[in-house]
């Protein structure tokens, strides 16, 4: 077997749903397997993967054992020579895992070197993820990280490492951390440098693994020619406790791996003091505001009339069968518009260009995954996203 895509859930059943859709019919024509581990999710996640997805091998935990470890149970019963770990918040485009097989088997990629590979994320606005490609945190590092000084300086080579920098979003090359939510390795390289350390603090765990990766003089890259959207979610709000368990993850790696001085200590001290003051003076976040409008863009015209009953809004009906698949300059002038995209009809892939070709252009977007009874979608990647049951 060629791949197999390992999925970690927990209680996040609709981004479930829409993450195997994708999946699936990028595995069409690869000899592969998608595993889903779910850790005792108190949704009804289980019971949808039962239902709607029958072949894929679901793995039921009876605690919630963590992400390491979660991962780790699933590369066990995995058998692709190569594997992806994969967050249940993210979609792949149908072609995703062909381009990054194509690229991993040439001579683009120096013989048995291959480490981990990651590609283009973004969140559910089409915005570039920073976090695709990143530089080991050595305290300096972590230091410009935590005081936001990259943003300042976004090109220097002193202050850029953090996210890699020296790479922008649109160039494949050697990176030293990729991030837990995409990751590309042969499945053996996995389980030689131990998997995920079980032991790893929260935010850790894939710096920790890429690490010991490069360790094992093995070549880890950022691959740009394919995007795959990740909506993340609350969990990454950016409050002062996400910045202190930043800290906390950071003196576990170099306790692991280097030594925790009092330099390193006291530079996150102040990093996290100015954090504090910035997020005071910034205030609160703004107050969402509901879409005034719909656009839908589909051939089922019935539909439209279902989502207006649903939504109780104006929705505008974008007909494929005899319009083009664009966003037109009328619907960009209105601000408030939401952008509805049927899957049925659209595939993973153009869902996932149109929103990064229109990133930045104030309006929003919900997808409607295939044979699915509901919307979704992510107006800001600080913030859970938004499900709506059209049935």
């Amino acid at each position: 077997m060629q791949l197999s895509v390992i999925i970690l859930n927990y209680n996040v059943r609709y981004f479930l749903e829409q993450c195997v859709l994708s999946v699936q019919s990028a595995l069409e024509t690869i000899d592969g397997e998608i595993i889903v581990i779910d850790n005792n999710s108190p949704d009804d996640s289980c019971k949808m993967m039962k239902q709607r997805f029958p072949n894929v091998k679901l793995i039921q935990n009876n605690e919630n054992v963590g992400f390491p470890k979660g991962n780790n149970i699933g590369v066990a019963q995995a058998k692709g020579e190569y594997i992806c770990i994969l967050n249940p918040d993210t979609v792949v485009a149908e072609d995703t895992f062909i381009k990054i097989l194509n690229f991993v088997t040439s001579s683009a990629v120096e013989k048995n070197n291959l480490g981990i590979l990651g590609c283009k994320l973004i969140d559910g606005t089409g915005k570039f993820l920073p976090e695709s490609k990143r530089g080991v945190p050595i305290p300096w590092v972590a230091f410009t990280k935590i005081t936001g000084l990259y943003k300042l300086f976004p090109k220097s080579g002193t202050f850029g490492k953090y996210y890699a920098q020296h790479l922008n979003e649109n160039q494949t090359g050697k990176v030293d951390i990729l991030v837990g939510a995409f990751m590309f390795m042969k499945r053996d390289l996995y389980l030689e440098v131990g998997g995920f350390d079980e032991d790893c603090f929260m935010y850790s765990d894939d710096i920790d693994l890429s690490y010991r990766v490069l360790k094992e003089g093995k070549s880890n890259y950022y691959f740009h020619d394919t995007t795959v959207i990740h909506y993340k979610g609350e969990s990454t709000i950016k409050d002062e406790t996400y910045m202190k368990r930043f800290q906390e993850a950071m003196h576990f790696f170099y306790k692991k791996h280097f030594k925790v001085s009092l330099f390193f200590s006291v530079f996150m001290k102040i990093g996290i003091v100015f954090f504090s003051l910035v997020k005071m003076f910034q205030g609160k976040p703004g107050i969402k505001i509901a879409p005034k409008s719909y656009l839908l863009y589909s051939d089922n015209e019935k539909l439209a009339d279902k989502l207006r009953l649903v939504l109780q809004k104006k929705v505008l009906f974008h007909d494929l069968k005899t319009e083009k698949m664009v966003i037109s300059s009328s619907v960009k002038s209105k601000i408030g518009t939401e952008v509805i995209l049927d899957n049925k009809f659209i595939s993973f892939k153009e869902c996932i260009a149109i929103l990064e070709s229109s990133r930045n252009k104030r309006f929003t977007f919900k997808i409607i995954p295939k044979n699915a009874k509901f919307l979704i979608g992510s107006n800001n990647s600080n913030e859970r996203g938004e499900i709506i049951e059209i049935e």
